[in-house]
């Protein structure tokens, strides 16, 4: 797993995951709700990731025309005093100025005197007069990471990661399409785009997005993509080819990697065109929108301030520090040859324009699992759930699920046969199904049967109480919700509802079986998955 790094904007609570995030205990003297004139520490930025920790910080929280030279920062070992500065908000103190400016947006003020943050941890203190306004100790630092104090513990978070609201848009009428049944939904925003083409992805193999990109950049748009540096299972020879034809062309590309990414994976999949976007579950290349293989939910919306917010979390995400040139990236890099998506499937799914009441556009790790818990939390007839496979049995979303069946809501939950995932998938549906049974719980989970419509389901989504529609790029997992860089829609509205709906049940409907609870049904298992055998393909997430 390679490492996270580095700038916050404001404070969110993450939960805890592996080795990337810590909770240290904090300890504060004074606060701002008890010393509403005084500045506080807002965070410490301890362990940089540079030899030496060349660049480490503190933060104030600071009142509006304080003057900030009345204080200094000791760690006990050494104190630095703060030269008069008149300031307001958050503001950032280093004794190495302008290394730090690189790091962070926020305003920089160098220390005078001698301050180094220990990473194994310290007590950090803000004085006035040898008066202690406020303390905070930390127990270890994360390197590349900000420890943002939140009541009695420091939360590390990479520097750099937003702290995005979530966006909420008035109602109005969107684009709801499938794939593979309708390649062509997802296509032609960008090819009618005259002003600006903003492609945010994973992965991007398709020559016709490619296409598609160079013909809006030639008709005089500015054109944009950002990718995932470091795909899982490497980027493919193919996807280097058209990356390559695409920087020849003019259009700028740029991966997310290195030391200072500030995300597991940028696994988010939109395009901004013009005054629309596009959302969807399915990665740029001929098995996703090129409708050769997945099973795929998608959004186009020209709602402003969708749009907008897309195109501010896509100029956030492409600016930040994490983000390196295709061209400098490629340099010495091997690439993996991978079988191409050549597969043909029917459209039994057009394109429609649905009717929505509102969208919320939701995004992680910033605001989208606290959203769609509650989201679950707040169903009451019925919730059907479409992933590729999902995570850990105690993640909040499944634990959402179980909580909704608990109550009698009736959930559903459709997971990939691709041979990559089917034994997993077996297994998390008959826990599902065993957990439904011993809790009298009306939940049903089930591993897809595609029957010639499609390859393998790749949706990421759900359909809540006949009037709710989640889809985007999240895989429901606690790393994909609290790592990783997704894009997530909600549609209210009952048409909206409707049209995926019917593509759920048809999917559910179409074969498949659920997991076995007794012997019989475990046969006809064992008879399923020897058929599937020899249809197995490569591949491709």
């Amino acid at each position: 797993m390679r490492s996270l790094a580095p700038l916050v904007c404001c404070v969110l609570v993450l939960a805890a995951l592996g080795p990337h995030i810590a909770v240290g205990q904090a300890s504060q003297a004074g606060t701002t709700a008890s010393r509403p004139a005084e500045p506080s520490i807002h965070a410490v930025y301890p362990d940089p990731v540079a030899g030496g920790d060349a660049g480490e910080f503190v933060v104030l929280d600071v009142p509006d025309g304080t003057d900030i030279g009345q204080y200094a920062i000791t760690d006990g070992d050494g104190t630095a005093g703060i030269p008069n500065t008149s300031a307001g908000g958050r503001v950032v103190l280093s004794t190495a100025p302008n290394r730090t400016r690189e790091l962070t947006d926020w305003p920089v003020v160098g220390l005078d005197g001698h301050l180094a943050l220990a990473n194994g941890g310290e007590r950090v203190r803000l004085q006035r007069a040898n008066r202690t306004v406020d303390a905070v100790r930390y127990t270890e630092a994360v390197e590349g990471e900000l420890g943002i104090v939140n009541g009695s513990v420091i939360r590390w978070r990479p520097l750099g990661a937003t702290a995005r609201p979530v966006v909420r848009a008035a109602g109005g009428e969107v684009q709801a399409f499938t794939l593979p049944d309708s390649p062509a939904a997802p296509m032609q925003p960008i090819r009618n785009a005259t002003e600006r083409v903003y492609l945010a992805g994973y992965t991007l193999s398709s020559a016709r997005v490619a296409d598609a990109l160079i013909a809006a950049q030639r008709r005089g748009a500015t054109v944009r993509v950002l990718l995932e540096g470091e795909p899982v299972g490497s980027r493919t020879a193919a996807e280097a080819r058209t990356l390559d034809r695409l920087t020849d062309a003019g259009v700028p590309v740029r991966v997310v990697t290195g030391p200072r990414a500030r995300y597991r994976y940028h696994h988010a999949k939109y395009a901004v065109a013009d005054g629309r976007a596009v959302v969807l579950t399915e990665n740029w290349k001929p098995a996703g929108t090129g409708g050769n293989s997945s099973r795929g939910w998608g959004v186009v919306t020209a709602q402003p301030r969708v749009v907008d917010g897309l195109n501010q979390t896509f100029r956030s995400d492409a600016g930040w520090q994490d983000s390196e040139r295709w061209g400098e990236y490629r340099q010495g890099r091997q690439f993996e040859q991978g079988e191409p998506a050549t597969g043909s499937y029917p459209s039994e799914f057009r394109t429609e324009s649905v009717a929505v009441q509102r969208t919320d556009l939701l995004v992680t790790p910033d605001n989208a699992q606290d959203e769609l818990v509650a989201t679950i939390d707040d169903a009451d007839d019925s919730i059907d759930v479409i992933q590729p496979t999902v995570g850990d049995w105690e993640s909040p979303l499944l634990r959402a699920l179980r909580r909704a069946a608990s109550r009698g809501v009736e959930v559903r939950l459709l997971l990939s046969d691709a041979w990559y995932v089917r034994e997993e998938n077996e297994q998390t549906a008959q826990r599902f199904q065993e957990w439904a049974k011993r809790n009298d719980a009306p939940l049903t989970a089930k591993v897809a049967d595609p029957d010639g419509r499609y390859e393998k389901i790749h949706a990421k989504g759900a359909v809540v109480d006949d009037e709710r529609v989640v889809v985007g790029s999240l895989n429901w997992n606690e790393a994909a919700a609290t790592s990783n860089r997704e894009v997530v829609l909600v549609l209210h509205g009952s048409d909206a509802a409707d049209y995926f709906g019917a593509v759920f049940d048809a999917d559910w409907d179409a074969g498949g079986f659920d997991t076995p609870i007794g012997a019989l049904v475990a046969l006809l298992g064992l008879i399923v998955v020897a058929g599937l055998a020899a249809r197995r393909v490569s591949f491709e997430a």
